[in-house]
């Protein structure tokens, strides 16, 4: 694919989504039944009800993809109009792969609290609230503002679809070299919003030796030049205080995941590390090293964040189908056990056996899958809105 295929392609509409209706308006009764005198009976019956507000209109199957365009994919911050194409492109994935109707909402807006006040205020149209591509740390801020004020749930996809679809590769790449995911040592490479929660979901699932290293270092909560979100995870993470460059946390370990920057690890690195490693280069477009080069340096599994690559560990493998599990069940927050729910539902549609860690995220069977995982932890843990 070129780019000037890429821009006819989003030239040609223009842009990837649209919004349709889903009743008929062919007559002057299909008319008064949408529209007024009849839509006042929905009027008053949500009014008498609020709650019913899900079972009158598309509130609980709709998804707001909201950004500032402050941190879009490898390309910075673009600012809020760059950042449509992306948010578009979201929006298509969850329509056509999840089911789940969802728009795009580019916020102009460089104040944090303001961007928390506006995005807020969105709430009463939406079932779910996908926050994307906001810049680090202050996207765990409004994520976790957004979740403490809202009755929907908040999903911060670059790190919770990113920490989702990295878990369920590594269960099933952990099945291929034959080691328990507790007895593992883990260095993610990036502490930014994907390394930081691919960080903790690590931790819950149950990898008690794992190091997070960004640049200066492997990160420690004594460090000067990190944020708070960096300090945090350290602490979890490293609360003794072990020091050392990338190439020191590297040497000995059994997993490295790299959510950084292109080219950083070599072939020495990974050479150093424990027998039938596992390498997962995520960084795009380019990786911290080539699938070819980690092969050739002893990777025994390689997953990458390519399109069209084998074993490709991307957030469309999971948000899809979390978005629907979520609306589905009417959940009011995705907790930890939704996201491993999720992960071993990935997980489940792999075939480690023939060396396929993740399915293609064109499986729509995956999707289904997902989402009945997380709408039935949702309903287990009681975190759901009261349906008649």
């Amino acid at each position: 694919m070129t780019d000037e295929q890429a821009l006819r392609l989003h030239e040609k509409t223009p842009g990837k989504i649209t919004v349709e209706g889903t009743v008929p308006l062919e007559s002057q009764d299909d008319l008064e039944k949408a529209y007024t005198p009849g839509v006042a009976a929905a009027v008053d019956a949500i009014d008498a009800d609020p709650s019913s507000v899900y079972r009158y209109t598309a509130k609980g199957r709709m998804a707001a993809v909201i950004s500032d365009g402050s941190a879009v994919l490898g390309l910075g911050d673009v600012g809020p109009e760059a950042a449509i194409p992306v948010m578009e492109g979201k929006a298509l994935l969850l329509q056509e792969l999840g089911a789940v109707s969802a728009f795009p909402i580019l916020l102009d807006e460089t104040d944090q609290e303001n961007l928390f006040e506006t995005a807020k205020k969105l709430h009463p149209m939406f079932g779910f609230m996908m926050v994307e591509d906001i810049a680090s740390p202050g996207c765990f801020r409004l994520e976790q503002e957004l979740k403490d004020e809202l009755d929907i749930p908040v999903m911060h996809d670059d790190q919770h679809g990113a920490a989702i679809a990295v878990l369920g590769a590594l269960e099933n790449a952990l099945a291929i070299v034959e080691k328990d995911i507790e007895e593992i040592e883990v260095v993610v490479v990036g502490a930014g919003a994907a390394g930081i929660a691919t960080g903790k979901l690590l931790d819950a699932a149950g990898v008690d030796d794992l190091w997070m290293v960004d640049r200066p270092g492997i990160l420690t909560p004594e460090m000067d030049d990190i944020n708070w979100a960096q300090r945090d995870i350290a602490a979890l993470t490293n609360p003794d205080c072990r020091e050392g460059e990338l190439a020191d946390a590297v040497a000995g370990a059994d997993v490295l995941i790299g959510l950084s920057a292109p080219g950083i690890v070599s072939q020495e690195m990974v050479e150093s590390m424990a027998e039938d490693p596992i390498v997962f280069p995520l960084a795009n477009p380019r990786p911290e090293i080539s699938a070819d080069d980690a092969r050739a340096a002893g990777a025994a599994v390689v997953g990458t964040g390519r399109s069209g690559a084998d074993n490709q560990i991307n957030n469309v493998l999971v948000f899809p189908g979390v978005a629907r599990g979520l609306l589905e069940s009417r959940a009011t927050d995705l907790t930890t056990e939704m996201k491993l729910a999720a992960a071993d539902a990935l997980a489940s549609c792999g075939e480690p056996a023939k060396g396929s860690i993740v399915p293609s995220p064109l499986n729509k069977s995956l999707h289904d899958r997902i989402a009945e995982a997380v709408a039935d932890a949702a309903r287990d843990e009681g975190v759901v809105h009261e349906q008649e």
